[in-house]
């Protein structure tokens, strides 16, 4: 048992409400799009060894490299256009 945890979903709810918002989009040219948007995964870990495995999990198969922020902070992202795809643990203390 690995010592994280990835706060996932559904991921077909996930993959269907992207391409529903996709289509919304499409539909109504009106509506605003961000000039940058991001999906972002959490990993949950009491340390610092575990919260970077956590995010090394989820970067390996997005093909990027796990950054080390400090402070017990790491991420990953991989951007498709203006959108980040994005997965940051962070030390327990600062998890709201």
């Amino acid at each position: 048992m690995s010592d994280y945890v990835i706060r996932s979903g559904d991921r077909a709810a996930f993959l269907a409400g992207l391409r529903e918002l996709g289509d919304f989009l499409a539909a109504n040219p009106a509506v605003v799009v961000p000039r940058h948007a991001s999906v972002t995964v959490l990993v949950d870990a009491s340390d610092s060894a575990a919260r970077r495995d956590g995010v090394e999990s989820v970067a390996a198969p997005l093909g990027v490299s796990t950054q080390n922020l400090g402070q017990g902070y790491f991420d990953a992202r991989r951007e498709f256009g203006p959108i980040a795809y994005v997965v940051v643990a962070i030390p327990p203390e600062e998890r709201p």
